[in-house]
């Protein structure tokens, strides 16, 4: 099954399985979690530490300490939260487990697009899926007269009217920090341009008309966005949109709920969810799944502990409680306005997201390497030139090259 497929699986199921009360047992084996920080995690996290003896670290750095915590003996958390490209790391290392026997013990509740297979084996329990897709003020586009961007082109236009209007401090955000969300805004952008980042050899092919493009591309949003754009994650720019001082977007799904949420946002019923923008061949985005794995340094009685939490905190009475933190794959979900911008880019043909070992070096090397022609300090071939040589260095030490 294809990342799209389970998209929009996820996307358009509906209630299928009685909601259940509760923990169904109480756990007795101490457990702990390390997971992403959105809304979603923490929903499915107190979900988990209703059954008891748990407790849950949610924190937007997780992707750097999984790999030394999982590689810890014994592991320092015995339950992580991980997507595509973060699975790879812990998965080349072998500090996660897999789940097959679990699954046919405890998972008689979880569906077959949730099993995420790696060479014939379960190795992680999706939860979610996700992508960045745009997200627009539509009271301030209706007031100027501008119709939905479906293209880059658009949305640059579109901010061009908004900052020449001055109804909000910046007419864009944008997840440009410099390291992993940086890279992915180029991943992004250079997947919707119909680029391949490695051959079949494994050598970087990131520096062609499609990359520039897409480093063009990039360069120009930066003129319509916070001058502080190299610091800006996600919680970064939703707080903007929550604060009104920004009108567009490029956002990951699992934030729109944010939009809605009366106690910190000003800005309710006033965010829509859109298609990512078109690149030449395709919404410029990547299509996620976000889920759990389980150390493989720990007892099995510890593991069969962590998986009946698990399933206890990705059931179908959490997802009925929280059914717009996320476009869930869980039993229950059933989609709505803030799920549609990510249906949408599925439809458009987004690309999954291509992890791998390689794709994941390169990943670093992106985010090492792009700002320096966001600043003016390099041209655009000579970035990518730069940060293809970088990998080839890494991808050489990983064994990827000779």
């Amino acid at each position: 099954m294809t990342l799209k497929t389970i998209l929009m699986a996820g996307a358009l199921s509906l209630a299928g399985a009685a909601a259940s009360a509760s923990c169904a047992f109480e756990n007795t084996v101490p457990l702990k979690s390390l997971t992403a920080g959105f809304e979603a995690w923490k929903a499915a996290t107190d979900a988990m530490a209703e059954c008891g003896n748990f407790s849950a670290s949610l924190d937007q750095e997780f992707k750097e300490k999984q790999p030394e915590a999982f590689a810890a003996n014994p592991a320092l958390y015995q339950i992580g939260g991980v997507a595509n490209e973060t699975l790879i790391p812990l998965l080349n290392a072998g500090t996660i487990r897999p789940l097959d026997d679990l699954v046919a013990k405890y998972g008689e509740n979880l569906t077959p697009n949730q099993l995420i297979k790696i060479d014939g084996e379960i190795m992680a329990i999706a939860m979610m899926v996700n992508a960045q897709h745009l997200m627009y003020r539509q009271d301030i586009l209706a007031d100027l007269g501008i119709e939905e961007p479906k293209t880059y082109a658009d949305l640059l236009a579109a901010a061009e009217k908004i900052k020449a209007a001055g109804v909000v401090d910046y007419p864009l955000g944008g997840t440009f920090k410099t390291g992993w969300n940086l890279a992915q805004e180029f991943v992004n952008m250079y997947l919707g341009e119909g680029g391949n980042f490695v051959d079949a050899d494994n050598n970087p092919t990131i520096n062609t008309p499609e990359g520039i493009k897409a480093l063009e591309t990039l360069k120009a949003m930066t003129a319509y966005m916070d001058p502080e754009y190299l610091v800006s994650d996600s919680t970064y720019v939703q707080q903007q949109f929550q604060q009104g001082k920004i009108a567009m977007a490029n956002l990951w799904a699992s934030r729109a709920a944010a939009m809605e949420d009366a106690a910190e946002s000003q800005v309710v019923g006033k965010v829509k969810m859109a298609s990512a923008p078109m690149g030449a061949a395709a919404p410029a985005t990547s299509l996620w799944w976000d889920g759990v794995v389980l150390a493989a340094n720990m007892s099995d009685e510890q593991a069969e502990a962590a998986f009946k939490v698990v399933t206890e905190g990705m059931d179908t009475e959490m997802v009925q409680a929280n059914n717009d933190a996320a476009v869930w794959l869980v039993p229950g979900y059933e989609a709505g306005p803030l799920a549609a911008g990510a249906a949408a880019s599925a439809a458009n043909g987004a690309r999954p997201y291509p992890a791998s070992t390689a794709l994941g070096i390169l990943h670093s090397a992106l985010g090492n390497g792009l700002s320096a022609y966001l600043t003016g300090a390099k041209d655009a071939e000579t970035t990518l030139a730069d940060i293809e040589a970088n990998y080839i260095t890494a991808a050489k030490e990983a064994g990827l090259l000779e």
